[in-house]
């Protein structure tokens, strides 16, 4: 679909948004479009790119990728959307943000990048659209919020569903008690991934910048089975499962919940599916979320198998005293149940999901998508608000860095329920924060 049909057919016209009683940039509005930059393109990046290139008011006027092939990825898509303008290439992402004329950048780069890349483009003027997660660790979440404040800056992060009209509409249904006082959530994702064995030591790729490529973490060797998608899976640049994707079924139970920060934090599992090659983090684990008296949030994930509840790879139910919210493969589609298990209401949305897509970049597709990266367009001309602020990002991604940090120590972590800080373990708090590379520690 180029960029007229894109326009023509996505409802993003009509979304809902909630109108800003200022401007953002006051007397110094800029003119209606929006020149943005991609940082990260070899996948995921290279999606938003096309989007971005067709949704009105915007353009993709800088591609910044360390590799090669990436770049070539990221042109091809902003061609294919039909972006008469031909988008520079940068390499090093701190050149990219000394450009007078970017107004916004949308990081989709490694996790390790993520904070790091937000806070130097908010420390620059820019906008940000950042991917979950909001940072690699506790820590950098904190500070790319204070960066956004500091700053002035809108930053988005890509918790995508808060922006999915059916979503906004099941979060109305549990304000208006459609099920009641709701206390317990399940969230869970399942997928089939495969062993990455044991990595080789060989010589750095002509097409790879390696040095940009680590950026802020602590120098590894180069070996050939981290880049493009397997640092998921390494503690020193990804997150892991909980990270990668469970952010987005747990961000849809705390938002539909109406919770905040967590008082207990716990977590069992390991790397189980298989075992001998360099994976690090969990490929199965069950983390579970209490938050004081109010309420308890579980999530499942199991990198290496398929097969997961309801039939579905991923989904979120939540339970209240008077009945049950059902949203399997997380929307857009939901029911809700009474508690005899009778369907009651039954929303469809408009373009289906599944963790087994095989456009593995968004199962939801353009159209879902586009909700969201307009909502940032639209909240930095001041006409609405971020559905995803970084501020609501930070608590969402930070339950999955504590799960992360139970599992890593084997322990029950408590925390303090004003700001989700761990409490009276100082084992758990060494992993609050991380080790830089000289020279690249963020500074706000």
């Amino acid at each position: 679909m180029n960029r007229r049909e894109f326009v023509q057919n996505t409802a993003v016209a009509g979304l809902a948004t909630q109108i800003l009683p200022f401007p953002i940039f006051g007397r110094n509005a800029p003119s209606e479009k929006i020149n943005i930059g991609l940082i990260g393109v070899h996948s995921r990046g290279s999606w938003l790119a096309g989007i971005f290139s067709k949704l009105p008011g915007a353009e993709v006027g800088y591609i910044c990728d360390v590799e090669d092939g990436a770049i070539a990825n990221g042109l091809k898509a902003v061609e294919k959307a039909g972006q008469t303008r031909k988008p520079t290439v940068i390499k090093d992402l701190r050149k990219l943000l000394e450009q007078k004329d970017l107004d916004a950048v949308a990081i989709a780069a490694p996790d390790h990048w993520h904070a790091p890349a937000g806070i130097l483009a908010c420390s620059a003027g820019k906008h940000v659209y950042v991917e979950k997660p909001c940072g690699h660790n506790p820590q950098e979440g904190e500070w790319l919020l204070e960066a956004a404040r500091n700053h002035n800056r809108i930053v988005q992060m890509g918790s995508q569903r808060r922006s999915w009209p059916t979503l906004q509409q099941a979060a109305q249904d549990i304000r208006d008690g459609a099920i009641g006082r709701p206390y317990f959530a399940r969230a869970w994702y399942y997928n089939n991934r495969k062993p990455i064995g044991k990595g080789k030591a060989i010589a750095v790729p002509s097409t790879l910048n390696w040095e940009l490529w680590q950026g802020p973490a602590p120098r590894m060797n180069y070996q050939d089975n981290v880049v493009h998608y397997n640092w998921h899976w390494f503690w020193n640049w990804g997150t892991g499962e909980a990270c990668n994707n469970g952010t987005h079924e747990i961000d849809c139970c705390r938002w539909l919940m109406g919770l905040d920060f967590p008082t207990k934090v716990t977590s069992a599992g390991g790397r189980y599916a298989y075992s001998g090659d360099d994976w690090q983090t969990p490929d199965t684990q069950l983390a579970t979320f209490e938050f004081g008296d109010k309420a308890t949030i579980t999530w499942e994930g199991l990198s290496c198998q398929a097969f997961g509840p309801e039939k579905s790879g991923r989904g979120f139910t939540i339970y209240g005293d008077k009945g049950v919210l059902s949203a399997p493969e997380s929307g857009p589609d939901y029911q809700i149940l009474d508690l005899a298990g009778k369907v009651v209401k039954d929303v469809k949305g408009d373009a289906p999901t599944s963790a087994s897509s095989t456009n593995a970049v968004s199962p939801g597709g353009e159209r879902l998508d586009a909700y969201h990266l307009d909502n940032f367009l639209e909240s930095i001309r001041g006409k609405a608000k971020p559905n995803a602020d970084i501020a609501q990002g930070h608590k969402s991604v930070l339950l999955c860095h504590l799960a992360n940090i139970a599992q890593r120590t084997g322990t029950s972590i408590h925390t303090d329920p004003t700001n989700g800080h761990i409490l009276h373990d100082k084992e758990a708090q060494k992993f609050w924060s991380r080790e830089y590379e000289k020279g690249w520690k963020p500074i706000i």
